[in-house]
């Protein structure tokens, strides 16, 4: 009975304009991390904007949890806005971290898993950046927002296995420089978990179309 009543009550469509912009600043900074990886003169301008957009991303995480206690009616529920806005800026949280290890440990050259790694992060952050918009029609959209879960969960194993591999190759070539290893490490360790926090964002997205279809 409250679901339908829920659904005959007009919804609070600004919540899709502040994920869409949560989004937009989760993938910008996906971008600049991913040429922070290139490395060159470019690192400290793209270090800086991974801080601009963790800073975005921050302002609409506080705008959404206002919005939620302030509001009658929410599009679904509240613990789920919560719990999706939370799983989205951590990603960012992350990359944030992922920067200043880089910068930290003054790492100028990165490995093609690296790279790889890098790229996955950007596609995740497309692949959600595709997703929130479909929220506004969940029972329309439900296929579509599945099938994104459950491609970033298969990108989420693909980086573990691009991992895997680097660290491989990270120790052979570090014999002779255990703090190459160490410090290059932390930036395979920050960049998988950048990944695993968007496998979080998956899983909240699952949850929200299990439901409400």
């Amino acid at each position: 009975m409250l679901r339908w009543f829920q659904m005959l009550m007009p919804k609070e469509v600004r919540f899709f304009g502040l994920f869409d912009r949560h989004a937009e600043a989760i993938i910008e900074g996906a971008k600049a991390l991913r040429a922070m990886l290139e490395g060159g003169e470019a690192l400290k301008s793209q270090f800086d904007n991974v801080m601009t957009r963790e800073s975005e991303a921050d302002d609409v995480t506080r705008e959404i949890f206002i919005a939620v206690r302030r509001s009658f009616i929410t599009p679904f529920d509240r613990g789920d806005i919560k719990d999706l806005t939370t799983s989205m800026d951590n990603t960012i949280d992350m990359m944030q971290k992922t920067a200043k290890a880089v910068v930290l440990f003054e790492i100028k050259t990165f490995t093609p898993e690296m790279k790889a790694m890098g790229d996955i992060i950007v596609e995740c952050a497309a692949l959600v950046k595709e997703a929130v918009p479909l929220l506004n029609a969940i029972s329309t959209h439900a296929a579509r927002i599945s099938a994104i879960a459950e491609k970033i969960s298969r990108l989420e194993r693909q980086a573990d296995e691009m991992h895997e591999n680097g660290l491989k190759d990270l120790f052979a070539c570090s014999k002779s420089d255990p703090m190459n290893y160490i410090t290059r490490n932390e930036v395979y360790d920050h960049l998988e978990k950048v990944v695993d926090r968007f496998d979080d964002v998956a899983n909240e997205l699952q949850a929200i179309v299990l439901e409400h279809v």
